[in-house]
């Protein structure tokens, strides 16, 4: 096992990278969108309608602005536990009347949660649409929260990390990671909890949760695919337009990192693991904190280093010298906090772990010292913007793209210019972020290891 495939935090960002991957250079474009719309409810619920006829499907998602930074102290894990609880009866519905609801017409319903927000989503049929409205509507105000309730969905959470976390060594690695990185910031703390609090959660906790968070004026609206900005507005009104508007949230204020000055190592061995692997972090900022163009900087410097069979990693590391099995470099700028800048590889076979990292190192350097050529920016950029085109044929991942921006400081505006922010972007950006945030003495190094220790 190596950490080639580190978790993602952010579903928008593994979309568009997905998209990007799965697009053949001579695809035709997609036709371009009708505008994008946003407007306010009444009680101060944000709508956003995205367009797009050629599919009769329409995806609806209602973002919360709250996640698990957001928890209090001591209460890890509550905000992905009432992800669950959201799933159970109303005063209004049975348990199960809403899950049956979307299987009895085809369509399809999920949710997730990170650490900036909370996102529920159906894909239907459009003459759908109103139902699904008025059940999401339902349970944003009127769960039915009983000890019973709670009791039996807080084991489901426990097992729920028994198996994809403590199961996992890789899991467990990337948690001590992320506590290592923050040393201060609620990033720190996993988002599905420490095993030790999730076991304290009561419906006490629930219920204050719930009162605080979800409510209209701290939701986004989100509606892609086969529809227009005045039927989502109508249908909007008649449901979620009769949700009483809720307390004022205060500003998403969070504990600010103090200055890093130290390189760290964080080292995992496990018998289950049969090839070893590294991956380094660095704190960056997000689109949200960052100076202006810098996280476009770095969102390129990700793809040229290690975006994909194209980049310098994956041209060096595999195609050339055959030190490594699997390569790359991920910037997770959708936060609304500073965020991180990750590289990673596992070597062809057991041994070479130590080549392997050097080698990486030596790639960042380079870039570091001589810069990117004007070739292979411009080519990054167009694999970045192209990213976003195809991404239209994808009413999901339009939601997706833009509930994440949302609630996480972000506007419409932001989105639609993306692309223009990504072509500005110069070369000597590109060195100057890498110079900046890329520091072997402000690091993070994760290995993985078989149990036997390294073979490198």
């Amino acid at each position: 096992m190596s950490l080639a495939a580190q978790p993602v935090r952010h579903l928008a960002t593994a979309l568009l990278l997905l998209l990007l991957s799965l697009a053949p250079a001579f695809a035709e474009a997609p036709r371009p969108q009708e505008r994008v719309e946003n407007f306010l409810l009444g009680n101060g619920m944000e709508v956003v309608v995205i367009p797009d006829h050629r599919a009769p499907i329409v995806t609806h998602m209602v973002w919360y602005k709250v996640g698990s930074a957001d928890e209090p102290p001591g209460k890890s894990g509550i905000a992905h536990f009432f992800e669950h609880l959201m799933f159970k009866g109303t005063t209004n519905h049975k348990p199960g009347e809403f899950d049956a609801a979307v299987a009895e017409i085809g369509g399809d319903q999920n949710a997730f949660t990170s650490y900036d927000y909370t996102a529920y989503f159906q894909t239907v049929a459009p003459d759908a649409l109103g139902g699904m409205m008025g059940l999401e509507a339902d349970r944003m105000r009127n769960l039915t929260l009983t000890d019973d309730v709670i009791a039996t969905e807080r084991d489901v959470v426990l097992e729920e990390r028994r198996s994809r976390i403590e199961g996992d060594p890789q899991s467990l690695l990337s948690e001590e990671v992320q506590a290592t990185l923050f040393q201060n910031h609620p990033y720190r703390v996993p988002v599905i909890g420490w095993m030790h609090e999730m076991e304290q959660l009561n419906r006490e906790d629930a219920v204050a949760f719930y009162d605080r968070y979800y409510t209209p004026n701290n939701a986004v609206l989100v509606v892609a695919g086969d529809v227009d900005a005045a039927t989502v507005k109508r249908l909007a009104e008649e449901t979620y337009g009769k949700v009483a508007r809720g307390p004022d949230l205060p500003p998403r204020l969070r504990p600010i990192e103090p200055e890093q000055n130290t390189s760290r190592t964080v080292t995992m061995a496990d018998p289950r693991v049969t090839i070893p692997g590294f991956a380094k972090y660095w704190l960056a900022p997000s689109y949200r904190t960052a100076e202006p163009g810098e996280a476009e900087a770095m969102d390129l410097l990700s793809e040229i280093l290690g975006g994909g069979t194209r980049s310098r990693l994956y041209q060096q590391l595999i195609v050339k010298s055959d030190l490594a099995a699997g390569t790359g470099a991920f910037y997770d700028g959708t936060a609304l906090d500073e965020t991180s800048f990750v590289v990673h590889g596992s070597p062809r076979g057991p041994d070479g772990l130590a080549k392997l990292e050097a080698a990486v190192d030596a790639e960042i350097v380079r870039i570091q010292r001589d810069g990117v050529s004007a070739d292979e920016l411009d080519r990054a950029k167009n694999r970045l913007v192209r990213s976003m085109i195809f991404a239209r044929d994808n009413p999901a991942g339009m939601a997706n793209m833009y509930g994440a921006a949302l609630t996480t400081g972000n506007t419409v505006e932001d989105v639609q210019q993306w692309p223009a922010r990504i072509e500005a972007v110069t070369a000597e950006q590109v060195k100057a972020a890498a110079l900046k945030y890329l520091k072997p003495d402000q690091s993070v190094t994760a290995y993985l290891l078989p149990a036997a220790g390294t073979s490198n």
